[in-house]
């Protein structure tokens, strides 16, 4: 099954995402297979904010675990909404998920 996931670009650009919930992916992996500009360097790993983003609307997500706190906190751009995409699994419970990627560094 498919969500739907609507992702703000730094241009300002609203994108409605079909995201697959069977293949494991996450939200850094969904920006990049859309092509949208998140460079994950680190592949995923929460070492190094390129996938950082800003949750605009009140969905439940997975609570935040140790590293992605320490990653957000020496990240620049950080808001009380921001997350990194890499820990965001794509679940059914994300349908209708608002986010903007946050400027990159």
């Amino acid at each position: 099954m498919d969500v739907l996931i609507k992702i703000k670009d730094r241009e300002g650009v609203v994108h409605d995402l079909q995201a697959p919930t069977d293949m494991a992916m996450n939200i850094m992996e969904l920006c990049k297979a859309y092509e949208l500009p998140v460079e994950g360097t680190c592949g995923g790993m929460a070492m190094c904010a390129s996938c950082q983003c800003y949750v605009l609307n009140d969905i439940a997500l997975p609570e935040m675990g140790d590293d992605e706190e320490a990653m957000l906190s020496e990240a620049f751009y950080v808001k009380p909404n921001s997350r990194l995409g890499c820990q965001i699994p794509i679940t059914e419970s994300l349908e209708g998920l608002e986010l903007e990627l946050a400027p990159e560094s």
